[in-house]
C-alpha cells in the first residue's frame, strides 16, 4: 500500500507538462505542434527561446528528483524512494495530462539519477555531453547515456534495486527514441544547431 501511494504521488508529479506550461508562459507555440512534436526541452529549444528551453529542462529534471526527495523526507525506504522516482519518470513519458503522450524522458531520468547519487548523475550527464560535443546529435547522446547508466549505477552504488530502477527507466527511454534511431540510421536525424 505504501509503495502504491509513492507510485501514485510520483506519477502525478511527473505528469506536470513543463514544456507546455513554459511555452504558454512565454507565448510560444505548443511544442507538440512543431519539430519532433515532443513536449520536452530539446523541442522547446527549436522555438529559438533558450531560456524557455532551459526552464523546461530544469522543471522536467526537478520532477524526478523532487519525487524522491519528498519520499525520503517522509521516511520512505530505499525501495519506495526508487519507486517514486521511476513513477515520476513514467508520468513524464506517459502523462494523463497530455493524453499519455509525453516527452522522451531524458531530463526526468537525469533527475532520478540525481536522486540516487549526484556522482551517478554527473557521470551519465558527462557521457551525454561528450557525445553531443562530438556528434551534435541530442538523440544519440541520450541513447548512449541510457545504455551506460545501468552498468554505471551498479558499479558505483552496488545496489540491485537501484540498478533495476535505472534499467527499467533506460529501457523505456531507449524505446521512446525508436523514431530517432530510424532517423540516425537513415541519416535524416537533425543535429543541434542544424537547419530547421
Amino acid at each position: 500500500m505504501t509503495l502504491l501511494a509513492f507510485a501514485v504521488f510520483g506519477y502525478l508529479l511527473g505528469s506536470v507538462p513543463f514544456a507546455v506550461i513554459v511555452s504558454r508562459a512565454f507565448r510560444l507555440a505548443d511544442p507538440r505542434s512543431f519539430g519532433s512534436g515532443n513536449p520536452g526541452a530539446t523541442n522547446v529549444l527549436r522555438s529559438g527561446n533558450k531560456l524557455a528551453a532551459a526552464l523546461t529542462l530544469v522543471g522536467d529534471a526537478a520532477k524526478g528528483w523532487l519525487a524522491m526527495f519528498i519520499a525520503a523526507k517522509v521516511g520512505a525506504g530505499d525501495t519506495a524512494i526508487g519507486v517514486a522516482g521511476l513513477a515520476a519518470f513514467l508520468g513524464h513519458v506517459f502523462p494523463f495530462t497530455l493524453g499519455f503522450k509525453g516527452g522522451k524522458g531524458v531530463a526526468t531520468a537525469l533527475g532520478v539519477l540525481l536522486g540516487f547519487s549526484g556522482v551517478l548523475a554527473g557521470i551519465v550527464a558527462g557521457f551525454w555531453l561528450l557525445v553531443v560535443g562530438l556528434s551534435r546529435y541530442s538523440s544519440l547522446a541520450a541513447l548512449v547515456a541510457a545504455a551506460t547508466a545501468p552498468l554505471t549505477a551498479q558499479l558505483l552504488l552496488g545496489k540491485l534495486e537501484i540498478t533495476l530502477v535505472v534499467t527499467v527507466m533506460c529501457a523505456v527511454l531507449i524505446y521512446r527514441h525508436k523514431s530517432n534511431i530510424r532517423k540516425l540510421l537513415d541519416g535524416s536525424e537533425g543535429r543541434i544547431g542544424g537547419r530547421k
